[in-house]
């Protein structure tokens, strides 16, 4: 496998109380110092209810975005296909593509929210029919075939081409993942990278060293083979120099966002509220079949080292976006993901310590030269007579890097 990269997921989950323009700029703030941090990939979601998951339009967002940024690849996480007619979602994405010079990257999903479907009048049983419908035809008219006709119980096109094609000559594609096999098997039909979304419960963890294995025989079936460098799992955390900081940052957030809107908004079946925050912490974090970190960055590391051996392999960690914590203390936790995690996870220290291991091994080769150095220097007497000259200070801060101990072969001559 290559390098692990990282990136971000929006959803959002917002609380209700903050002024939504301010909130939008909020947010556009961490996609610029994600960016700056060198993250690879942001994605964010397309909702339309429950006041808490607040962008209806990701292609507006990512657009926003992109006048921001100037490396991260920016992606909709995800489109939700039976809301929207094929050709038109194919055309906001070739145009988001040449407005973020090339660094769109194109997720799609049935739709996550049954409050949206039923709003839209739409069955939730043909979603991901539907999904698996769209997704073909957006993959025609992205590559550029010929024009062609599609008839559909939904949408209909006529003779249709796209006038305008992708900056990319590929662009990235990925179909969310729950925990049921559908995700999977639609990224191996399709070719397509995985955004897994499930791995943030308990369930979806458990499944994640058999979730791969559908997405490669459904690949092989149509032809296909996926690439584990395209599937990103999504985790959550917080992070700070201790794990009694970073509990005591985002105890209260996390309790408020679990019973307020897993609980009281989504009412996710099975899912109860906590009795204390601390609870909350213990059965998010610390419990048995925990999907949180919430620590310090050697404790995300152990996290992710034992994820790569449970999966077999992945090539993107997503970190869930929250206001667990206040947003100084959020900056700083995916600041400590960049400076610490990803050079750790990815050897980008070893040789910083392999260089250091070798200069203690070998001190005693660079005594002699050392000596010798100093011996040069003692041929010549008015040398050896400044030497009784030098101050101590000076001696102190230039003999452990590059010389001998002036101050000492002072005192002997």
């Amino acid at each position: 496998m290559s390098r692990m990269k990282f990136g971000a997921f929006l959803a959002p989950h917002h609380p209700i109380g903050e002024h939504p323009m301010l909130q939008y700029r909020s947010d556009l703030d961490l996609v610029e110092r994600l960016d700056q941090l060198g993250f690879d990939e942001f994605w964010c979601g397309e909702h339309h209810s429950t006041g808490w998951e607040t962008i209806a339009s990701p292609e507006m967002f990512l657009a926003a975005a992109g006048e921001r940024t100037h490396r991260i690849r920016l992606g909709t996480g995800v489109v939700s296909l039976p809301y929207h007619h094929p050709f038109i979602v194919a055309q906001r994405m070739v145009q988001l593509d040449h407005m973020t010079g090339g660094r769109a990257m194109f997720g799609s999903g049935p739709g996550a929210l049954p409050s949206d479907a039923y709003v839209l009048g739409i069955d939730p049983v043909t979603q991901r029919d539907r999904q698996d419908e769209a997704l073909g035809v957006i993959q025609r008219l992205l590559r550029g075939d010929e024009r062609f006709s599609h008839k559909s119980d939904w949408f209909t096109l006529n003779d249709a081409g796209l006038h305008l094609l992708p900056l990319q000559e590929e662009l990235p594609f990925a179909v969310a993942s729950m925990v049921s096999p559908s995700g999977m098997t639609l990224a191996g039909k399709y070719n397509t990278g995985v955004l897994s979304i499930g791995s943030m419960s308990s369930a979806g963890l458990n499944a994640l060293p058999t979730q791969w294995s559908f997405a490669e025989e459904s690949a092989q079936k149509h032809g296909n083979a996926v690439d584990r460098k395209n599937w990103r799992i999504i985790l959550q955390w917080h992070l700070a120099e201790t794990r009694e900081q970073a509990i005591e940052q985002c105890k209260d957030g996390l309790f408020h966002w679990h019973n307020e809107y897993n609980v009281g908004t989504l009412q996710r079946p099975g899912v109860g509220p906590f009795e204390t925050p601390h609870e909350g912490v213990e059965k998010m974090a610390f419990s048995e079949g925990a999907t949180a970190v919430i620590g310090t960055p050697d404790d995300l590391v152990k996290r992710l080292r034992d994820l790569i051996a449970l999966t077999g392999g992945y090539g993107v960690t997503v970190g869930f976006v929250h206001d667990w914590a206040n947003r100084e203390n959020t900056m700083k936790s995916w600041d400590l993901v960049m400076r610490y995690v990803a050079p750790e996870l990815n050897g980008m220290l070893e040789a910083y310590r392999k260089s250091r291991e070798h200069v203690v091994a070998h001190r005693d080769s660079f005594a002699d030269a050392q000596q010798g150095i100093l011996n040069k220097i003692m041929e010549n007497p008015r040398a050896a007579a400044a030497l009784k000259d030098t101050k101590v200070g000076v001696a102190a801060a230039l003999g452990p890097h590059a010389g001998p101990d002036l101050t000492k072969a002072a005192k002997d001559s």
